[in-house]
């Protein structure tokens, strides 16, 4: 698994602080991708055990979630890395476009974004979005976070 950056999300989970993991690779390659730097294979630098619980400890206490964006397609590592996350008392999110994902990675989530961007229906600040916006535990939707209200 490849990560091209490592960087502290406030958005992306609402009410959490996020070490954001963008992990290269997608097949989806959506049209109008706000990342298509993420679609080659083995881009950026591996993220090796190491790496990864140095991140962790540096940020404990600090944030309160691990969000990868991407790496389904490395069902047992993600699963393996949200589990230790996990672990350090960290709550977890995957943002993926797929609607459906891996049951070893879904246990080992808080939170999972699904479905692909589709310009045309906006994203989960959209009423219209595709796109969905999960706490797995309560199979609850929670797109309204996302959705300013004037």
């Amino acid at each position: 698994m490849y990560y091209h950056n490592i960087h502290m999300a406030l958005q992306e989970v609402p009410g959490e602080i996020s070490v954001c993991f963008s992990i290269s690779g997608c097949q989806l390659q959506c049209e109008g991708c706000h990342s298509p730097f993420l679609w080659k294979a083995k881009t950026g630098k591996k993220l090796t055990e190491a790496i990864y619980l140095e991140i962790l400890n540096k940020y404990k206490g600090l944030a309160t979630c691990v969000l990868f964006m991407g790496g389904e397609w490395h069902p047992e590592r993600l699963a393996y890395y949200l589990k230790m996350a996990r672990n350090k008392g960290y709550k977890t999110c995957l943002y993926t476009g797929e609607d459906a994902i891996n049951p070893t990675v879904l246990k080992n989530l808080t939170w999972l974004k699904t479905g692909s961007w589709q310009a045309e229906l906006g994203g989960l600040d959209s009423s219209t979005t595709n796109q969905k916006f999960i706490e797995v535990q309560s199979n609850t939707q929670l797109n309204h976070l996302f959705i300013k209200t004037p």
